[in-house]
């Protein structure tokens, strides 16, 4: 699978999807990940630490969308990218979906699959929303 990670557009969100670490796993199970050029920066992770765990570097957002099977995001989809999608595509991310009606009629649209970190749940807990409840 191709899996694209892109910079985040929503004002003052500073974090990225996927750290270097993220990227590792991915490419030594097999897939192959792209990420667009200072997505990471933000948080602390310059391209190059990307590049060292296998990632390839993607100057434009919308090749980013364009190429990947899935995208990795931390918030959701804003309505430009939204744009961007394609049937068949997954995307992951924080979607709050509940909240807000259009973007769920916008992905439910493009006909793409939408996986919220914050449905996610493992038999016991939250383990993606876990975290951030703690950080908050």
């Amino acid at each position: 699978m191709k899996i694209g990670v892109p910079k985040e557009i929503k004002p003052q969100e500073c974090r990225v999807g996927l750290t270097p670490h993220n990227i590792y796993e991915l490419v030594a199970n097999g897939h192959e990940v792209i990420v667009q050029k200072g997505a990471g920066e933000g948080s602390g992770f310059p391209d190059a630490e990307y590049v060292a765990e296998g990632a390839k570097i993607i100057d434009s957002r919308d090749d980013i969308f364009r190429q990947a099977d899935m995208i990795v995001k931390v918030k959701e989809v804003l309505p430009e990218e939204v744009e961007l999608l394609r049937e068949g595509q997954i995307v992951f991310t924080y979607l709050h979906l509940a909240a807000n009606e259009e973007l769920t009629r916008a992905l439910m649209k493009k006909k793409v699959t939408g996986i919220s970190y914050d449905t996610v749940h493992d038999g016991k807990g939250l383990p993606l929303l876990y975290p951030m409840s703690v950080i908050a």
